[in-house]
């Protein structure tokens, strides 16, 4: 009886959340400042995030009240959600005498909030406070909401939702992954942000994070690996309170280059649970891999690298492989910044098995002899929705050379898309088989002494019939494509001949 009622109020949790966020983008429709999903998904989380700080020092008032403690607010009194966004009355109702709209709360956000909120960046004591990171959420974005009547109606919806108990967070995190998942699938630039979970929560299975072990993504995006890796830790049960402080402060480290990811990264980490998360807004390949010391090793690497840009010249000297490609640097950045012994989970395109520029073959030499490459999984087409690159994940250990390499050629069996998307299911096989390395039809492995010693190439081919981990290199691709353009033109003429 109690877990149905327990079922009861989680359902009606998540009708009331769903609810509010459907009304929000609604009115966020009608906004001629906001166009895309990223727009709404960005302009919902600075909303959040004041709401759930209104809430969060709320809880901290009333604790330090039972401790006969006074507490000292972040906020200023009229900066607070209660002054200016929801004032309520001795009923607990909104206050409409009191409450800001049109052109007056417009106003209020963009030229006093704003700048108030942004000048935490300057006024914190370092950048591991949620001080900082109102500062930094506060300059890196801005309110697009132009009409204060619009603004008004979604600061209501906003109010209505609740962060106080673990299920509401809980619901709440589960909606905010939905906008964002939606955001990725809108294509342009949202892709960037989003790696299916499903591919996250396997590489984290493979990769076994241990409380006590510091965990690190470079790239982090909206912080999906973070926060699997958050939700993989917490479902293990039995935590003390000194592990959940460990959690909380030193466990999920995350750099990302993007204002809007930025945002994103630390509301979602938020809502899972992490209230000041150690989220840098920052170009990791800026860095130089010479000024990395033991001090700033990670333990565990999960990451999806952004592929396919180019950096410039002046950041390209900061590894001692030189290289335009993104991916490449960052993978670099990995195997460098992971501990001995520590393991790591990358994305990346799956071209890199094969390249034969002499960046691409002298990486492949240095991830081999330098780390255990044990695992590589081939991911089909259609895994990233919006993408058509076809990609691998490379699972390695820091600090001995590889000497054999199991390949798991993943096929759910279907066409993978928008309505028809990688799940855990597709993934169970691969997670289980992992753990021993075992042969299958879709799996198998090779002895690191037969890769070519001046190619390093790994591209193989399944032994049973299946398709290559890897397709042709770029170079055979434009031969192909040029041969049959010929043999189209030649097909053509023949056909006007006869004309």
């Amino acid at each position: 009886m109690a877990a149905a009622k327990g079922g009861c109020i989680w359902g009606q949790l998540n009708f009331m959340f769903e609810q509010a966020f459907k009304n929000i983008d609604d009115v966020l429709r009608k906004e001629s400042g906001c166009t895309t999903e990223l727009d709404y998904t960005e302009q919902t989380s600075w909303l959040l995030f004041l709401r759930y700080l209104d809430g969060l020092e709320e809880d901290k008032s009333t604790e330090a009240k039972l401790n006969g403690k006074k507490y000292s607010y972040i906020l200023e009194k009229q900066y607070r959600w209660e002054a200016w966004a929801a004032p309520k009355g001795k009923d607990g109702a909104l206050d409409h005498n009191k409450a800001l709209t049109g052109d007056d709360l417009r106003d209020f956000v963009n030229n006093k909030l704003f700048p108030y909120l942004n000048g935490f960046k300057q006024r914190a004591t370092g950048s591991d406070t949620i001080e900082y990171k109102i500062g930094e959420i506060f300059s890196e974005i801005k309110n697009k909401i132009q009409s204060g009547y619009n603004l008004r109606e979604i600061i209501d919806h906003v109010d209505e939702l609740r962060f106080r108990s673990q299920s509401e967070k809980h619901e709440l995190s589960h909606l905010y992954e939905a906008k964002i998942k939606n955001m990725g699938n809108a294509g342009r630039n949202g892709g960037e942000y989003y790696t299916p979970r499903p591919l996250i929560r396997a590489m984290v299975q493979v990769v076994q994070p241990k409380i006590g072990e510091k965990i690190y993504d470079g790239a982090c995006g909206s912080a999906g690996f973070l926060c699997e890796s958050f939700d993989y830790l917490v479902s293990k049960g039995k935590l003390t309170t000194k592990d959940l402080n460990t959690l909380q402060s030193r466990t999920f480290y995350g750099k990302e280059k993007k204002s809007l990811a930025y945002v994103i990264a630390i509301m979602n980490m938020i809502l899972h649970g992490i209230e000041a998360p150690n989220i840098l807004h920052t170009n990791t390949l800026t860095e130089n891999l010479a000024d990395i010391q033991e001090k700033d090793r990670y333990d565990v690497v999960l990451a999806n690298p952004p592929f396919g840009g180019h950096e410039r010249p002046e950041v390209q000297q900061n590894f001692p492989i030189r290289t335009s490609e993104t991916a490449s640097l960052f993978l670099q950045h990995f195997i460098k910044i992971v501990k001995a012994g520590g393991r790591s989970g990358i994305v990346i395109k799956n071209t890199f098995l094969s390249n034969t520029d002499n960046a691409s073959v002298s990486l492949r030499k240095l991830l081999l002899e330098s780390c255990n490459l044990h695992t590589v999984l081939d991911c089909p087409g259609g895994t990233f929705q919006g993408a058509g690159v076809k990609t691998v994940v490379l699972f390695f250990e820091k600090g001995s050379k590889t000497r054999k390499v199991w390949f798991y050629q993943l096929d759910p069996g279907r066409n993978l898309g928008k309505t028809n998307p990688l799940n855990d299911d597709d993934l169970t096989e691969f997670v289980k088989l992992q753990k021993s390395f075992a042969d299958s039809p879709q799996s198998w492995s090779i002895d690191a002494k037969t890769i070519n010693p001046i190619t390093f190439d790994l591209s193989v081919k399944n032994p049973d019939g299946g398709e290559e981990v890897l397709h042709l290199s770029p170079k055979k691709i434009m031969d192909e494509i040029a041969a049959l353009d010929a043999e189209s033109a030649k097909v053509l003429g023949n056909i006007k001949a006869l004309l």
